[in-house]
């Protein structure tokens, strides 16, 4: 029989974890409401009209896209003709092979007739050796630069000492855009006259939506319930967690996927660092960082409106390791930067930011666990404990499933991306779902992430494509 002082031990514990999962709940609450004011202000506005005066040359910046690949060979050739297609009126694009050792750099050869050149490149951040710069002998701004592998990070350095253009663009292998996708992102930057030095766009999931030559045709819902719930957890971060940070100019992720950098500071950051796997926020954190220390005011922006479609997981193993991956870069990025948690120094980000993703990103997976185990210990217990059982699942169905059905809603109401009513009514059920099976399994695997951390395993993981367009 357990020992009544152990069990008023845990029920402390307890009510511990509804205290935090309280306080976590009303700060989603203001940032839900923030979110929602910002997007009915944006788009209660003329949108193409917004735009058009943004195509011509005297407007805008010229970009650099830079594309790492990785054994991308099911999507790269797409991927590159969804950019060649975008509306904008002067850019580049430098796909960086990182030593593939599938057929990634011989169909970008012979798809574009690349031709094997001369360009001078400016070692503004160290790398791994370069073998080969080609050009294509059709397509005068498409550039593919062969490198011996050194991971994602590395591939993104080369493309910023290749790069010719102020402003460079992220981009992934699996990614297609849509054609105004750069013309919104950038209009920040230009806007502020360059006081916005980065500038994040949405990510959405291509799975299930029909894509032809890189290009848009259809969007759909995958069957798939992994990929569904994928796109709820994406909506979610994206319309939620970052619209509301960015406001106030406390946004430490800028998506890998997609996103705008200006040269400049990047390069004055030290680029992208090459010993961690969480290489994108790390550098939007040493960003914050430096323009603090030098007392330079700049910001960092998301945009809702520009849209990258990317593949995502389809598989529940790759899918764990992805997840285990990104949280392990969470922590990394967080305590190399430790110093700035509590840093009146570092103003917003160090007093605001930088404690909300320990206490909320970081330690949230821990603590939701332990609520889970704290649900089944009371459960075997009985009696009043059902009443504590009761309180904590309540709290775990409003930290999850109620803030993603208001994801999926604001979706509806601002963006509305998914035409059909029925995909709207599928991912608002779905939602309903989350807390019973999907969000316990992503908890367990960003705890095992935190494991694998404590273990010293830094490796990056297999991510296998399909290829989302035809």
């Amino acid at each position: 029989m357990l020992n009544v002082n152990w069990l008023d031990i845990v029920t402390v514990f307890a009510w511990i974890i509804a205290v935090y999962m309280v306080i976590v709940i009303v700060f989603y609450s203001a940032i839900l409401m923030i979110s929602m004011f910002q997007l009915r202000r944006e788009y209660q506005l003329d949108r193409i009209q917004v735009y058009e005066d943004y195509m011509e040359e005297f407007h805008t910046r010229p970009v650099s896209i830079i594309v790492p690949a990785y054994n991308e060979e099911a999507g790269i050739i797409q991927s590159v003709r969804s950019l060649l297609s975008v509306n904008y009126p002067t850019y580049e694009i430098i796909v960086v092979n990182d030593g593939s050792t599938d057929t990634t750099l011989e169909k970008i050869l012979e798809h574009y007739d690349m031709k094997e050149i001369i360009r001078a490149v400016r070692k503004q951040v160290n790398t791994k050796p370069i073998i080969r710069i080609y050009q294509s002998s059709v397509l005068s701004n498409l550039f593919l630069v062969d490198k011996e592998n050194g991971g994602k990070a590395d591939a993104l350095n080369v493309g910023i000492n290749c790069s010719s253009y102020p402003y460079f663009c992220l981009l992934d292998g699996d990614s297609v855009l849509e054609p105004d996708a750069f013309l919104k992102v950038m209009k920040p930057i230009i806007d502020s006259n360059e006081e916005v030095i980065a500038s994040g766009g949405s990510v959405r999931i291509a799975n299930g939506c029909e894509i032809k030559n890189g290009h848009i045709l259809k969007i759909g819902l995958s069957n798939n319930p992994l990929v569904i719930m994928q796109i709820i957890e994406y909506l979610r971060a994206f319309l939620m967690g970052r619209i509301g940070l960015s406001r106030h100019n406390l946004l430490l992720i800028i998506s890998g996927a997609f996103g705008v950098f200006s040269k400049h500071w990047a390069i004055e950051a030290g680029g992208y660092k090459t010993d961690t796997v969480g290489e994108d926020m790390e550098l939007v954190v040493r960003l914050h960082r430096l323009l603090k220390e030098k007392r330079i005011n700049k910001r960092i922006v998301y945009v809702p409106d520009p849209v990258c479609w990317t593949e995502v997981p389809e598989d529940i193993t790759i899918l764990r390791r992805q997840r285990r991956r990104w949280h392990r870069g969470l922590f990394e990025s967080l305590w190399t930067h430790r110093s700035l948690t509590f840093n009146p120094k570092y103003g917003s980000i160090g007093l605001i930011s930088f404690p909300y993703f320990w206490i909320v990103e970081f330690f949230g997976p821990i603590v939701e666990f332990l609520c889970y185990l704290f649900m089944v210990l009371f459960l075997l217990l009985g009696g009043i404990y059902n009443e504590f059982t009761i309180l904590l699942f309540l709290l775990s169905c409003l930290y999850g499933s109620l803030f993603s059905m208001s994801a999926v809603l604001l979706e509806e109401w601002s963006l509305t991306k998914y035409p059909k009513v029925t995909d709207i009514v599928k991912l608002f059920l779905y939602s309903l779902t989350e807390t019973i099976w999907y969000r316990p399994l992503t908890v367990l695997w960003r705890c095992e992430g935190v494991l694998q951390m404590l273990a010293g395993d830094t490796s990056w993981g297999e991510m296998k494509r399909k290829g989302v367009s035809k």
